[in-house]
């Protein structure tokens, strides 16, 4: 299982990114996904999640800002960015909930994309 991300880069204060980050090698299927990010100094933090059925979860901080999504038939998962702050400045990482086993088994363990660089400039 891989998980590739992209989208990063440099934005100014106010502007928009879009994130993706796209699973391969996928058997059983994907639980949760979702991104969580981690500025310099800090510790790692989720961001936003999002179950198979599309129920979502966002840190407070990005609650009206951000907005993620999933393509279930890509294993995809995107995180849109608007109104970005300097604060949100930090290297985003994306996970996955990957099923091991036949979905009757209900076993998922984490894997982790590579990690994409935003940076709001102020």
């Amino acid at each position: 299982v891989q998980l590739q991300a992209s989208g990063g880069g440099l934005v100014q204060n106010g502007g928009s990114l879009r994130l993706a980050c796209a699973a391969s090698g996928i058997e059983f299927g994907i639980r949760d996904m979702g991104w969580h990010h981690q500025a310099s100094g800090k510790e790692r933090e989720l961001v936003a999640s999002i179950t198979s059925r599309g129920v979502t979860e966002y840190a407070d901080s990005v609650k009206g800002r951000f907005t993620i999504s999933r393509d279930n038939a890509k294993n995809t998962v995107y995180l849109q960015m608007s109104s970005l702050e300097p604060e949100d400045t930090a290297v985003y990482y994306c996970y996955a909930e990957v099923y091991i086993s036949p979905l009757s088994l209900g076993v998922a363990t984490d894997y982790w994309g590579q990690g994409t660089l935003v940076t709001v400039s102020s």
